[in-house]
């Protein structure tokens, strides 16, 4: 696997996770704060709660809406695709050198399946935690109402296809934004006598 295709499979793959949070959180932002300049950012400040809710404070449907609306949003389907990829990387590693492994490799790794589950199922969890310290349980709830609407549904199923073309413009646009601005830094450093 190319070191490129690997860096545009971890881009997609955490621009959809960010974008489904940045979805539920603009979901969730008051309307008198639409439009409003953001405050600065500082460890004291948080997006929307002021600090996490400990683990204990954490109620068991607080946790199961939490992990809902993880499932909902499409954040899941990111962990879901990651195993697969590392299989395919490790698989990658070890025939290239011992190709003869492949066969028994094969049916090692499918054996491994119901493990590899409990692992995506496992961070399905450890998501919904975060999610559930950072949002009251109403909170979760409307943004659970929305992404099972029908409207939130499409927006899921857009997700992937979205995602590809903006991991296309990012890096048409990193380009762009990084030639203008070497041609900027070495227009001003001319005029103050510098030569590069």
């Amino acid at each position: 696997m190319s070191s490129n295709f690997k860096h545009y499979s971890t881009a997609r793959h955490w621009i959809a996770v960010c974008a489904a949070v940045g979805l539920v959180a603009a979901f969730l932002l008051p309307v008198d704060r639409v439009g409003a300049q953001p405050a600065p950012s500082s460890a004291a400040q948080r997006p929307v709660a002021a600090t996490p809710a400990p683990a204990a404070e954490l109620t068991p449907s607080h946790l199961a809406a939490a992990r809902e609306l993880v499932m909902a949003s499409g954040m899941s389907r990111s962990f879901d695709a990651a195993i697969p990829q590392l299989i395919k990387r490790l698989t990658e590693t070890y025939t290239q050198t011992r190709p003869d492994l492949a066969p028994d490799l094969k049916i090692v790794l499918k054996e491994m399946q119901p493990d590899f589950a409990k692992d995506t199922d496992q961070m399905v969890d450890k998501a919904a935690h975060i999610l559930a310290g950072l949002l009251p349980e109403p909170d979760i709830k409307v943004a659970v109402a929305f992404f099972s609407s029908p409207a939130g549904k499409k927006y899921v199923q857009a997700q992937p296809y979205f995602f590809d073309d903006v991991v296309n413009a990012m890096q048409d646009w990193h380009q762009q934004v990084a030639a203008h601005l070497m041609t900027r830094v070495r227009a001003e450093l001319k005029k103050k006598g510098h030569t590069l």
